[in-house]
Parts: structure tokens; sequence; C-alpha cells
């Protein structure tokens, strides 16, 4: 599947750090293996990165990916050798598997995604099938895709602390549900194993907690490789008791707004970036693009109108936002045809799969891009992130990739030290001990 011409603004400082990812392959990759060693891996992730010619880092990470349905098929093999290692890693006797959606009866691409989810699974030598949690499904229910293909919910059923559907008692419940309005009864205290583990979810998870984590594994890796960390981090601050329409809370969010901005200008200065530098402000926890705010001066917090307040207020489930990130802003400019994009990348277990450009005509440079819009465009890349070519140009695709899947298994790694923080156990333990 070819992927359009893709034009990056070059600058300095990212064109160095490529070839220093790239010099320093080997002792990258072994540095990784051990932290696998020490460290439990989630079971599959996805990566929001930015690239602005002189920055890039991630943005944003879920531990419940859509989207598989935007890789390039090619990749499927990888996928499916990286689904038997997660799943023998976690369930070694597992052949059976229940996988639960998000509650998104009418999102056809979404229900594509898990479409493929269930192709690479079964692929990977398991019997999969897909239990609704909504209440509409009170018998097996016949969904028909775009590219010809069916997908079957089915209606879950309890019965002695164990979720099955009809004729089927699976080992193990895969989720891609990132449980947004909290953790249904259903799912609690289950004798099988549930995979990501629950206090995974976004009702438990916060944004803040998973960049402070990555702050760590940043600070350690750029002293592997011998670059300035704030390359592939953005700062960040946290920001609690917020009530965007009573205007509550405003003053911490313009104190960190300023604090940020501060630094950024010393790192613009000093890399000789050009541009006005400018901060995120969003939900603290939740996905789908909702409750987030470019801003570029701290006044700005204080002269939102009504409308834009009700934006932030409310996210995904109808939720009210009492905490924010307020994260450093990463340009994008990397575009197709005119239009601005930013890669997301996917993994199983340890291993990068692939990933794609998200793609926004009606969107800047400084905008968040996963957001509605009838041109968002997913365009998968062509070329895997798990094949540098060392005699290639730093910035070459296969080169770029294999960076953009380096920084994005940083950012795994850090989930992984951030669901630690949430347990009691050793973080050598495994993920079955750590669900028993």
């Amino acid at each position: 599947m070819p992927v359009p011409h893709l034009t990056t603004a070059l600058r300095g400082p990212i064109l160095e750090l490529e070839k220093r990812i790239l010099e320093s392959m080997p002792a990258i990759e072994h540095w990784l293996r051990g932290k696998w060693q020490n460290h439990t891996v989630p079971f599959y992730c996805s990566v929001d990165l930015r690239n602005s010619g002189f920055k890039l880092a991630p943005v944003d990470t879920n531990l419940f990916p859509g989207g598989f349905n935007n890789l390039n098929p090619e990749f499927l093999p990888l996928c499916v050798q990286a689904m038997m290692a997660a799943v023998e890693k976690i369930c070694p006797d597992a052949h059976s598997i229940l996988l639960i959606p998000e509650s998104h009866s009418r999102n056809i691409f979404y229900l594509q995604n898990v479409a493929i989810l269930q192709d690479i699974m079964r692929h990977a030598g398991m019997h999969v099938r897909i239990g609704s949690l909504l209440p509409e499904i009170t018998s097996a229910t016949t969904i028909h895709l775009p590219d010809g293909n069916t997908l079957l919910l089915e209606p879950i059923q309890r019965k002695n602390n164990r979720l099955y559907v009809n004729n089927f008692d699976p080992c193990a419940i895969l989720l891609n549900n990132d449980l947004s309005s909290g953790i249904p009864e259903v799912l609690k205290d289950l004798n099988q194993i549930v995979i990501p583990p629950l206090y995974a979810g976004w009702s438990t998870r916060k944004k803040s907690q998973h960049f402070s984590a990555y702050d760590s594994v940043a600070q350690e890796f750029s002293e592997l490789i011998g670059i300035d960390p704030w390359l592939i981090n953005p700062y960040f601050s946290p920001c609690g008791k917020i009530d965007f329409r009573e205007k509550k809370g405003e003053d911490c969010v313009a104190t960190a707004v300023d604090e940020i901005l501060k630094d950024l200008q010393e790192k613009y200065t000093q890399y000789g970036v050009k541009e006005k530098p400018f901060v995120i402000v969003k939900a603290d926890s939740g996905t789908y693009g909702m409750g987030i705010l470019t801003v570029k001066d701290s006044a700005d917090v204080y002269k939102l109108n009504r409308r834009q307040r009700n934006k932030m207020a409310i996210i995904k489930e109808g939720l009210s936002v009492t905490h924010v990130l307020v994260q450093e802003g990463v340009y994008t400019f990397e575009s197709i045809n005119q239009a601005v994009a930013e890669p997301v990348i996917y993994m199983i277990d340890r291993y990068v799969v692939g990933g794609f450009y998200r793609v926004h005509t009606g969107k800047s440079i400084d905008e968040n891009l996963n957001a509605p819009g009838m041109h968002f465009v997913p365009l998968a890349f062509d070329t895997s992130c798990v094949l540098p070519n060392h005699s290639a140009l730093p910035d070459s695709a296969p080169n770029r990739f294999y960076a953009y899947g380096v920084v994005a298994r940083l950012a795994l790694l850090a989930a992984s030290l951030e669901l630690e923080r949430h347990t009691t156990v050793r973080p050598d333990q495994t993920l079955t001990t750590l669900q028993s």
C-alpha cells in the first residue's frame, strides 16, 4: 500500500537525533531487551507522536488501541507473530478468548478495527468471540462492514465469576474498551485473566502519571545515546480541582502555562527555533480528542468563551473534567498534500507491528489532529518500523520509521512502569500474577 510523498520541514536537531538513534541501534535494542526482562510489557499499545523537525516526542499513549484497520495489510504477519508472543507470555494455555469492544454500535470504522483484531488473534491460533456490553444486544447480532466482512456481537453472560457467551467459556478476556466511564460490575472479581488489567482503564489511569513515568525513561535513554532529553520529551504539569464552567482552578492552569512557555522559550532559543511556543491543555484521562485546547498565552485561559468552556468541561461518555494535563505543544511539520500529519505507532507485546499517519486538512500544525473532520485520512506506513537502512540517509523513510518505533517503545516502557505503580507487587511478577 503506497503512501503519498511525505514532506518534512527538516531542522538540524531532528536530523542529529535520527542519526544518533541509527548509530546507537545495537545499544538501544540491548537496553530495551534488558528492560523487558525486569518489567511486564503491556499487551498492546498505540502511541501518538509529533515530529516538529527539531523534536520527536510522544503526546499520547493508548493501552486499548483502536485503529488496527488502518495498518498496512502487508504487516499482518508481524501482528500475528507478536500476538502469539503476547498470548504465550500471559496465558500459555489460552485457546479461547472473549474480546470485549467499546460500545460503539454505530461506529463502523471502529468495528472494522475489532474485526481486524479478531482476525489477528484467529491467525495466532485463538478461538475468538466478541461479547458486547451494549444493553440492546440481547441476542447474537450480525454487523455488516463496508469491506464485505461481518462481525458477530453476542450478549455477555456471567456465571460463577466467569464471563461467557452462548456455548463459549473463554479462558481469558481481552478488553478493547478503555473503561472511560468506569469499570462495569460484570467485569469485577472474575476468575478469568483480564487483559489489559482493569486498572489500565481511564477510570483509574491518568496521563500525568504516564508522562511522569516517561520522564524517567526518557532521561535514562538520553544518557544512553548522549542526547538532550528534551528532544524526545514534552514538558508537562498536572492540575486538579478544575471546573471550566464555573471558572474554578484556572489559576493553576495559567501558572502551569506560564512556566512551560518560559522553559520552552529557553529551549527554542537554544536550538534556534523561530516558531512561537505553545501549550496544550487537555483532560488528564480519556481519548477521542475531546477536552483539548491550544494555548499560546496564559491570559487565554481566562478568556475562554462559553462554547470553549463547555467543550473543555465534558469528555467521552459525558464525563466531567476535573483534572487536566498542561503539556508542551509539539508542532507537527509533517504534511501530505498540504495537510498536516502525525504518525501513530502500534505495538503488540514489545514488538512494533506498524503504524499510520493521521492526516487532517482542517487542522493546523499546532492543533490536535485526533478530532472529527471529514478530511481525516489514515495513511498506512509502507515500510515497517523495524528495518532501518544503515546505508541510507538518517531521514530516509526506513530510518525515520525506525526512530518512530524507538520513541514509541519508550512510551510503551513508560506505560509498563506506570501500571506497576498501580500495584503493590514486585515489577518482575507476571501479568497473570498481577491479576490473580
